[in-house]
């Protein structure tokens, strides 16, 4: 049995156990953190409210002028992660977190380039990096002197990261790198750049290291700022690299180990996008609720107008559950936790979404006030768009939570398989694994034998009705990933239609057992009564899940799967749609 540090919670979930002691109790951010995030919340105040106005303009612009960039440099906003021996604030991932998602409610902009350098663009410095480099560039990433940028997709290589084209040859004391580098956030600013490349055979996937790799080598280059949809103030590039000589000590990590290191580097920093989704939620929520009160329409406020009601009641859904599962997640990764990708990777997936949903709604209650640049809805919008697609398409995502989140189980499958090939070469070993497999499988469909971790024991009474809704959602996930797996074998990787039916079950599940985490200590903190708000959230999200979960199981055996799949490669083939009603 796994340890505790790398059990992942919705894996188990695939076997029909709940590890509740890695949700509960539901944590909170220690004293001295808050005091210090409170004055971080101050400062950027300070800092970004005096440039509301700016934002608008700067989008307008397509740039950040030198001046603001500095300012953001002087208040320590590159500093964040970065340990205080080296002159950071050292903040752990739920400081930081928290951080994004205060600077997210003021511009997405300023967000991303705050978050590209630290999140993604150093932080392979952070986990990968020796002592003598970070001796070297850490103190110049606090203080912004150097900026930093992350290098990974390519032309022809962006989800499908292990195909890059960009090369390093060995050559003596260097390494020699030629390639080209598509969409970098912060790429025209950045001094130093986490770059990715192939360092083994040109035919084979894979074998990709990282380097480190600053502006002032002969051979980087960048090209002009990008025109884009949305986050169009933070700066986004292309970065050449035309024989650029990068010292063998500039290597990060292992060679050959890099597709491992961007992954660790993505995977640690998803949590960051999910606490910007949440900044970008609470800020719509205050500006509809507000619009909502004083728009007067038929003689009453439309605040009183239950299809308005409704939009408002989901948004403040939304914004909850997603909080409560960022937080958690940062929590595993504050306390050491090991396993926490595919968790970080549902943040960013729900996140994202609600996000989009949040904004899309508050721009419907704004009216035509919302679709009108004078006012912050459309920019919103735009500027939201890219999080279902950067740092891992939502698409690509669904695939890997699902995919790795059913890994143990296919490994016990795999086993059991190869076990029962040789049953009667070793009957006590094979009748062995079969019980065991038995036991699991009659477990799953009734209640007379008994499962280990099958339900909660650390849940507030007033929960009940929602627990037993879980334990029941959990026994049908696993019977489904059982089926699903038995059914396809190895060949699960291209079933991307179940695989994704599973994962927004998985999706949907992680962020329930969150929000019941929070609820439950808030109702054992504050009482029943103190926690009213937070028992009807949860009774809504509840019924959405559980309503999910089942439509989604009832369609892993009957679906018109092939039927779109056939339209598709019609749509395809004939590149264009072929009826009109005029001939």
């Amino acid at each position: 049995m796994a340890t505790d540090k790398t059990t992942s919670f919705v894996g188990q979930l695939c076997f029909g156990s709940i590890e509740e002691d890695l949700i509960l109790p539901y944590p909170k951010m220690k004293p001295a953190e808050q005091e210090t995030f409170k004055s971080i919340r101050s400062s950027l105040e300070q800092l970004l409210k005096p440039h509301e106005k700016d934002f608008r303009e700067w989008d307008a612009k397509g740039d950040f002028p030198a001046t603001f960039i500095d300012e953001l440099k002087q208040f320590g906003l590159f500093s964040l992660i970065i340990p205080e021996a080296f002159g950071g604030m050292g903040l752990s991932a739920t400081a930081y977190s928290r951080t994004l998602q205060e600077v997210a409610s003021y511009d997405g902009s300023v967000a991303v380039t705050i978050g590209a350098h630290s999140s993604i663009g150093m932080r392979g410095l952070v986990l990968f990096g020796t002592d003598e480099q970070k001796q070297r560039f850490l103190p110049k990433l606090a203080t912004g002197e150097m900026i930093a940028a992350f290098c990974l997709t390519e032309p022809g290589a962006g989800s499908d990261a292990a195909s890059i084209k960009t090369t390093a040859v060995k050559d003596g004391d260097h390494w020699v790198l030629n390639g080209n580098k598509l969409w970098i956030t912060n790429g025209g600013i950045a001094q130093f750049y986490t770059v990715f490349a192939k360092t083994g055979p040109q035919g084979e996937r894979g074998n990709v290291t990282a380097f480190i790799v600053t502006r002032d080598m002969p051979g980087v280059s960048t090209g002009p700022h990008e025109d884009k949809m949305g986050l169009r103030a933070s700066n986004t590039t292309t970065v050449h690299f035309d024989n650029v000589k990068v010292p063998a000590s500039h290597v990060l990590g292992e060679v050959g180990k890099g597709f491992k290191v961007a992954m660790k580097i993505l995977n640690s920093g998803r949590t960051g996008l999910g606490g910007g989704s949440v900044g970008a939620m609470k800020r719509m929520i205050a500006l509809a609720t507000k619009q909502a009160k004083e728009r007067v329409q038929f003689g009453k406020p439309i605040a009183e107008f239950g299809l308005v009601k409704q939009k408002l009641g989901n948004m403040m859904v939304d914004c909850y559950v997603t909080e409560s599962a960022v937080n958690l997640v940062n929590h595993l990764i504050d306390s050491g936790h090991e396993e926490y990708a595919v968790e970080a990777a549902i943040t960013k997936v729900y996140g994202s979404e609600a996000m989009w949903r949040t904004i899309d709604e508050a721009l419907q209650i704004a009216g035509g006030n919302g679709y009108m640049r004078e006012f912050p809805y459309e920019r919103a919008l735009r500027d939201c768009r890219i999080n279902r697609i950067f740092e891992g398409t939502n698409d690509i995502l669904r695939l890997f939570i699902a995919l790795t989140a059913m890994n143990e189980v296919g490994s016990s499958l795999k086993e059991l398989s190869q076990s029962l090939k040789g049953i009667f070469d070793n009957p006590i070993k094979g009748f062995g694994v079969i019980s065991e497999y038995a036991r699991r499988r009659a477990s799953l469909a009734t209640d007379l034998i008994k499962r280990d971790k099958a339900g909660f024991s650390k849940l507030h009474p007033a929960l009940q009705k929602q627990q037993v809704t879980f334990e029941e959602l959990t026994r049908d996930l696993a019977t489904a990933v059982d089926r699903v797996l038995r059914k396809h074998g190895k060949n699960i990787i291209g079933k991307q239609f179940a695989t994704r039916r599973l994962a927004d079950i998985m999706i949907q599940m992680f962020v329930l057992a969150c929000t019941m985490s929070r609820v439950s200590t808030a109702v054992q903190e504050k009482g029943a009564a103190g926690a009213t708000k937070e028992l009807e959230i949860l009774e809504v999200y509840d019924q959405r899940v559980r309503r999910i979960v089942r439509a989604n199981i009832g369609q892993i055996d009957e679906n018109e799967d092939e039927l779109v799949k056939s339209l598709a490669d019609f749509a395809v083939d004939q590149e264009r749609y072929i009826w009109d009603n005029v001939d």
